[in-house]
């Protein structure tokens, strides 16, 4: 099987390393800068266990048809990258890795339903410059299918793209993993605001206040809209509920333990990524979901609105909030005790 990946930021680039690393025909569409980087020294996957330098064929664009094209550029970005490579992409099955929801949306105007795949990427990594990703953590790849039974060709599909460093679980219902998953990116808001790591800004307990208080409200949107939630293989559902039912200090505890403890390199959420690089970021389609799916109820998110406006903000500004401003603005330092 002949297969494109589209998107070379950390986890297109990881995905088609460990594919290529496994023997598998791949092709890493990306930016010139980090292609010309790939074909001179190949990619540079630095892990907790020591670095890796990874050849894999890449290019600017798409130069034939694919059997599978994996895309894993932003939300934001997926039409124009099907708009830029639709010559090669009119016969082939297609992948989706992106956080949010609207993923698999955006493209099913422009493929038969039988033909998509949609996936949950669980495990952690970060673009570090042209040429160089980290691998923060594993974590499972959770593939199914948004609009069609799972079939004989989709079990092909997934054999042609186990290896032993992505495993793989099969999912009858990615739709309501993808919401559970939503959930999961929604502390990815917080770093963003200020321009640190996620164990820097979880540190300050404050802002595991604030990342419990977003999700109550998101949780309550969710279930406001009748959608069902399934658990993730290693995140049931009952962790979201039971964080936010607890008194606030014992879940803004745990959840400081959890978020600083995920990774023993820094790791940067995707939305502070994209902001590094100077790109608009996927925060329309994290917190703005619920923020969405609220006003089309004519019910209030207050706080996720906030937090997507100040998002905004950073993007349109290029200036970062300091810790203490985002406490002022959330109310975080006047909190009842």
């Amino acid at each position: 099987m002949k297969i494109a990946v589209i998107g070379g930021g950390a986890i297109g680039s990881i995905v088609a390393a460990r594919l290529s690393q496994a023997g598998k025909d791949v092709f890493l569409v990306g930016r010139p800068d980090h292609v010309q980087a790939i074909r001179s020294n190949g990619l540079l996957v630095r892990t907790a266990e020591g670095d890796e330098r990874i050849q894999l064929k890449a290019g600017e664009r798409l130069d034939q048809p694919y059997d599978l094209v994996i895309f894993a550029t932003k939300t934001q970005d997926l039409e124009s990258a099907y708009q830029q490579s639709a010559d090669f992409l009119e016969d082939c099955y297609v992948l989706t890795t992106q956080n949010g929801v609207q993923g698999d949306n955006i493209l099913s105007g422009h493929y038969d339903p039988i033909k998509q795949l949609s996936s949950i990427v669980m495990f952690g990594a970060t673009y570090h410059q042209p040429g160089e990703v980290v691998y923060n953590f594993p974590g499972n790849w959770i593939i199914g299918k948004p609009y069609s039974p799972l079939d004989p060709a989709f079990h092909e599909i997934i054999e042609a793209i186990t290896t032993d460093q992505l495993p793989i679980v099969v999912t009858n219902n990615i739709v309501g993993m993808k919401y559970v998953k939503l959930f999961v990116n929604f502390n990815n808001c917080i770093p963003a605001l200020i321009g640190k790591s996620m164990q820097e800004t979880f540190a300050d307990l404050d802002m595991c206040r604030l990342s419990i208080r977003l999700l109550k409200e998101g949780l309550d949107i969710i279930n406001k809209a009748h959608i069902e939630l399934v658990s993730l293989p290693d995140f049931p559902t009952d962790r979201l509920y039971g964080l936010t039912n607890m008194p606030e200090d014992q879940a803004a505890s745990i959840m400081q333990k959890t978020l600083t403890g995920l990774s023993k390199k820094p790791l940067y959420g995707s939305i502070l990524q994209s902001i590094m690089r100077g790109k608009t970021s996927e925060i329309d389609f994290i917190n703005g979901e619920v923020v969405a799916l609220a006003k089309g109820m004519q019910q209030s998110a207050g706080l996720n609105e906030r937090v997507v406006d100040l998002v905004h903000q950073v993007e349109r500004q290029g200036q970062y909030l300091t810790m203490d401003e985002v406490k002022d603005k959330f109310e975080l330092t006047t909190r009842a005790a």
